[in-house]
């Protein structure tokens, strides 16, 4: 299963996250510091945490403000939904669920509700938990006719009549009732005439409804058993340059574990198959003659020291095939083929040590606080890969952060790479942990203040300018890099046209009609400012094109002098002349208008199709504002954006087809 969407209230600073999307492989929460991203994260993980992470506390955990809400007894912790996740069924989960319950083919999704208190609730959504009395009140009367025709049934007849007297069309058939009816048709099993198949098929058809509680309940419970374990990593688990075995095997003995101080040392040990008890024993000593009858000649004392030998080698296999793993792929992130990293025993001190380029050892602590991270990171990654991580959800508090911006962004690829087998959501304030080219993957998380406490939005639109300040930076950083890089540029009016852009130049690049090779698409952040690109642009001898909607901004801008005489009105490619001429003033989003009232219905749940259809000459954007509320630009590209990615180019409407193809060879000849 996969996790489709979660939600965090009542918890420290999130009062109400508000819904929040999650995507199938990779999502990024980007937000200020104190903006609660970690709160958000650390309540998320609860859901599914592992066995020895700590659980919620009311006292430690409910938002601080508002705590004499449950000291006065107004909020219970047993009623206080603090986390909700929804995951998306896999078919083989599907299964699982018709496999207990074979009226359930309807359940999509599994919904859990972490409480305050620890305790855990769940539904399979808008999906039947229990019949309900309307269900069966047709077969159980048939049945009920069927029965009082034969003779002897008169006490099953009445015990039916009282059992039934007073139950409303809407009564759920589940607790006592259920447990009641069914030992009633127990009963009247036998009484049923065994060659009539009808009244044989309706006690089924009721059986089934009376029991669907009780099987959806054990479907519930088998699937519930699927659900991804939630791994949390912060820069607090840390990997300390010297392990004193003894001492750390000592408080484990006594339960005296530092989690945050001592997490990434338990995981080195794990990554090693190796408990610090073990490794404290082997290095205290070789056997004592003396201790064995006979001394260094008896079989006792040979056969001890020759185990401590295969102890020693053993050890020093895991040490060096840890060393190696964790050397090949520091070497990926941190781009020096010479770097090693070695794991050696040293008395009761177990030692990372790092091996330099002219060969010179020096301990982990020596080096950068980034480098330091970094080795951290992949010691409790792989140890836990080692147990029960295959398909767990990789939650990254501030992944990098202290790791030159470069190597920010080689680490982006790490995380790709791991997305490739685990969901991984991850918090960063960072414009390096976010590519240009993953914008429809972040989540907006502020808190503008306590009041209102921490919300998390999928849209661009923040009520605090600062909360996309690293998106902004992104984008800059990316544009300075490519602004020059391309000889043919494409200009349009903002991001989301270039995410338009973008996605169908793939689409039709597979198809073999897409944009010539090396095209760059700038986004101009509004029409207004198309003119000061292509002056800049121009400036350095590069080709340049610019598509403008056919909305006023858009012909304001075409209508510039300064723009016409550099570019020339060939090269100002307008919406106009590519979408269906019953549009009045279209934008970009009209070029693909049907597709997209599709996508807005079936991917967000804004149906607009009669009123698209009722008003053909209507901008769809226009439709999509003023019908739905909280509509976002932002989040319908996205969702074309999936759609594309899973469709081909031939799901578009043949209009479509052929304005986009159009729009794509006016591209490449302006750009000759």
């Amino acid at each position: 299963m996969l996790l489709k969407s979660f939600q965090i209230s009542d918890y420290r600073s999130v009062h109400d996250s508000g819904e929040v999307e999650v995507e199938d492989a990779k999502t990024l929460l980007v937000g200020v510091n104190e903006a609660g991203k970690t709160a958000v994260l650390r309540a998320l993980q609860q859901i599914n945490a592992p066995s020895d992470t700590e659980g919620f506390s009311a006292l430690r955990d409910y938002p601080r403000s508002r705590y004499t809400e449950v000291q006065r007894g107004e909020r219970s912790p047993d009623d206080v939904v603090v986390a909700r996740a929804t995951f998306r069924l896999t078919d083989a989960d599907k299964a699982l669920v018709i496999e207990h319950s074979p009226l359930s083919t309807d359940v999509e999704v599994l919904t859990v509700f972490r409480y305050l208190d620890n305790s855990l609730k769940w539904n399979f959504g808008h999906a039947r938990l229990f019949a309900v009395q309307d269900d069966i009140e047709k077969d159980l009367a048939r049945l009920r006719a069927h029965l009082a025709n034969r003779t002897d049934t008169g006490e099953v007849v009445a015990a039916l009549d009282a059992l039934n007297t007073g139950r409303s069309a809407t009564a759920p058939l589940n607790g006592v009732f259920a447990t009641k009816l069914t030992a009633w048709l127990a009963e009247a099993y036998p009484l049923i005439d065994e060659d009539d198949e009808k009244e044989e098929q309706r006690f089924d058809r009721i059986k089934g409804h009376v029991t669907l509680a009780v099987s959806v309940a054990a479907a519930g419970k088998a699937v519930r058993a699927r659900i991804p374990l939630f791994v949390y990593y912060s820069t607090y688990f840390t990997v300390r340059p010297r392990i004193n075995l003894a001492a750390l095997a000592a408080r484990e003995a006594a339960g005296d574990i530092d989690v945050e101080y001592d997490f990434g040392n338990l995981c080195l040990l794990r990554l090693l198959g190796h408990t610090a008890a073990e490794l404290s024993e082997l290095a205290a000593g070789e056997p004592r003659p003396e201790n064995y009858r006979g001394g260094a000649g008896s079989a006792e004392y040979q056969t001890a020291m020759t185990d401590r030998q295969a102890a020693l080698d053993d050890r020093q296999y895991r040490l060096n095939a840890a060393s190696v793993d964790l050397t090949r792929s520091i070497r990926e992130v941190w781009g020096d083929e010479s770097v090693q990293l070695r794991l050696v025993v040293d008395g009761q001190y177990l030692k990372v040590v790092v091996v330099d380029d002219i060969g010179v050892e020096v301990e982990l602590d020596q080096r950068s606080e980034g480098f330091r991270w970094l080795v951290s990171f992949f010691v409790v990654f792989k140890a836990q890969a080692r147990d029960n991580l295959a398909n767990a959800i990789l939650l990254l508090d501030e992944p990098g952060l202290s790791l030159h911006a470069l190597k920010q962004q080689e680490f982006r690829k790490t995380v790709s790479r791991l997305a490739e087998d685990n969901q991984v959501v991850y918090s960063t304030h960072s414009p390096f942990m976010v590519g240009t080219d993953e914008l429809d993957l972040v989540r907006i998380v502020e808190m503008t203040d306590r009041t209102t406490g921490t919300r998390v939005h999928t849209r661009m639109v923040v009520d605090d300018p600062r909360s996309i300040y690293p998106l902004q930076i992104a984008l800059g950083y990316e544009l300075a890099q490519s602004l020059f890089g391309q000889s043919r540029n494409l200009i349009c009016e903002g991001l989301t046209d270039m995410m338009y852009v973008e996605a169908l130049n793939i689409a039709f690049t597979d198809a073999g009609k897409g944009l010539r090779t090396g095209v760059s698409i700038v986004p101009a952040s509004g029409a207004s400012k198309v003119a000061y690109y292509a002056t800049i642009l121009v400036s350095q001898n590069l080709k340049v094109a610019a598509l403008l909607d056919s909305d006023q901004a858009g012909n304001r801008a075409a209508a510039q002098d300064d723009l016409v005489q550099l570019l020339t009105s060939k090269k100002i490619l307008r919406t106009k002349d590519y979408c269906s001429p019953t549009v009045s003033h279209p934008e970009i989003e009209d070029l693909l208008r049907e597709t997209l009232v599709r996508v807005a219905r079936d991917d967000m749940g804004w149906d607009v199709t009669a009123t698209a259809t009722a008003q053909p000459h209507r901008p769809i954007i226009d439709i999509l504002t003023k019908e739905v509320s909280g509509f976002s630009k932002f989040k319908l590209v996205r969702g074309f954006i999936r759609w594309i990615g899973s469709h081909e180019v031939t799901d578009l409407t043949a209009d479509e087809q052929a304005g986009v193809a159009k729009l794509l060879a006016a591209i490449n000849k302006a750009l000759v």
